[in-house]
This record gives structure tokens, C-alpha cells and sequence, in this order.
């Protein structure tokens, strides 16, 4: 892998409960190479008008945008899901991202489901922007595993062109992340790079303070060839201030450069 090849994003939701304009000037001050705008109920994350904004007063591009899939963000571009991917898609094109990251379809969404990897090879070739399916995990009642996902989390099972690994899902999970890694070969396009500590809770650690292969990974794809972008996507809402806000996120790119060979 050539050295600076994979480029390191900051996702906005690393900021919360910062604002979307935040992270773009975090990214900015830090050095990330760009911005995952994760569409939430922030109206800025909403605006691509805004969005172009941001990106030309921080010089921050937009590589990805994260499609409103979360319970939290149901009615955010409307409630229906075809919509809210086409409103993706249309986002990324304008600003010149290439990629759409998106979730696995709630098992309440039926026919969604039902069309939804047919859909989005459909939607794919009429497109160059790249619609990455990420990875989640099965939820948990009372001790018991509950199929929130149809189809289901684990994004090996189905046939999708263009995927999304994320660190902190496997931690739920229980899911050895190398080897989803490898199993997904060409396909894993978009890494969601985070640590968990295998709790039943989506942690969304700084890489290397839990027990996930977050080196073993990034050396996987060093060593592979991987040509795709590497989000952090981790949780900072605990941080008693801003300055210590920066130093997670200053720590979280250090580390993925130092790890992944991608040089500023």
C-alpha cells in the first residue's frame, strides 16, 4: 500500500453533542483528511446547501455521508427508506463524496427488507457513488438475543457489492474483526474504525483503550491494498470540555496513522 493512500475521515458524530459545524472545524484543526456527515437531527447535517458551506469555509471535503438509518433519526428526510437513500445518494453526488454508508433494514421495515439487496444493486449502477453496508449486531432483552436486523447483521451473508466495517459492532457482537475483515475481501470498502470492550452496549471507544483488533485490522488492510477511506467514528459525549474533546480525537488520528501507514 502506498503510504497516505487510504484517507482518514472524522465522522460528525465523534463531536456530539458538539454540532455538525464543530467537527468540521475539529477536522480541520486537527489535520483529518475529511468529514463523514452523519445525517442526523442536527439541521445543518440535513443541508447540503449548509454542508457546502462548511466544506469551503474549513477546507474540510466530504468523503461520505452516514444515510439517517438510526430509530433516533427515523422521520429525518422523511420516513421512507427508498427516499431517504435516493436524498443520500443525491447529497454525496453534489458534494462530491463517494460513498453512502447505510444500515440493514429493521425487521418491522418488511417490504424494505424484502427488496432491499436487489435495491441497492439497482440503485448502484445508477450511481458512481458506492453504497457501503455496515455491519451491526444482534440486540439484547433479558439476557436474550433479539433479530432487530432483516436481513440480518452480519453483512457476510448477503451479496452486497460495497460494505462498511465497524470495530465497535464487532465488540457487540462478539464477531473476530479480522477475520470479517478478510471474509469480506474486495467488498469491505469503508471502515468505521472505534474500540468496544465486548459489553452488550455500543461503546464507540478511542482505538486501542478496548479489546478490539483495531492494529491487526488496520495491518490487514495496509498489507491488502485498501484504497477506501477510514472513518473515526467514535463517542466523545463524555469529555468534560472541548480542549478535551480535540486530545481524544488528536489520539484516535494518531494512532490510525501510525497503524495504517497513511501519512497527513
Amino acid at each position: 500500500m502506498k503510504v497516505g493512500l487510504a484517507k482518514i475521515s472524522l465522522s460528525t458524530s465523534s463531536v456530539f453533542p458538539e454540532s455538525t459545524e464543530s467537527a468540521f472545524e475539529i477536522a480541520s484543526i486537527l489535520g483529518y483528511d475529511g468529514i463523514e456527515v452523519m445525517v442526523g437531527t442536527d439541521v445543518a447535517s440535513q443541508s447540503v446547501d449548509e454542508l457546502k458551506r462548511l466544506r469551503d469555509v474549513y477546507s474540510m471535503p466530504v468523503l461520505s455521508i452516514h444515510a439517517p438509518c438510526l430509530l433516533v433519526t427515523q422521520r429525518v428526510w422523511g420516513v421512507d427508506p427508498w427516499g431517504k437513500l435516493t436524498r443520500a445518494r443525491e447529497v454525496a453526488e453534489e458534494l462530491g463524496a463517494d460513498t453512502v454508508v447505510v444500515h440493514p433494514p429493521f425487521r418491522w421495515q418488511r417490504e424494505y427488507g424484502r427488496a432491499f439487496v436487489a435495491g441497492l444493486k439497482r440503485m448502484t449502477n445508477e450511481t458512481h457513488v458506492q453504497f457501503a453496508v455496515e455491519n451491526m449486531f444482534p440486540w439484547r432483552a433479558r439476557s436474550r438475543e433479539v433479530m432487530a436486523y432483516s436481513p440480518g447483521w452480519d453483512i457476510r451473508d448477503e451479496d452486497y457489492p460495497a460494505t462498511t466495517l465497524d470495530l465497535s459492532h464487532t465488540a457487540v457482537s462478539g464477531t473476530d474483526a479480522l477475520k470479517m475483515a478478510r471474509d469480506l475481501g474486495d467488498r469491505l470498502t469503508h471502515l468505521h474504525l472505534a474500540d468496544g470492550s465486548g459489553s452488550a452496549r455500543d461503546e464507540h471507544l478511542i482505538p486501542g483503550r478496548g479489546t478490539q483488533a483495531c492494529v491487526p485490522v488496520l495491518s490487514h488492510l495496509l498489507d491488502s491494498g485498501f484504497a477506501g477511506t477510514i472513518v473515526l467514528e467514535v463517542s466523545t459525549r463524555k469529555a468534560s470540555s472541548q480542549t478535551e474533546r480535540m486530545t481524544d480525537l488528536a489520539e484516535a488520528l494518531a494512532f490510525t496513522r501510525l497503524h495504517s501507514g497513511s501519512a497527513p
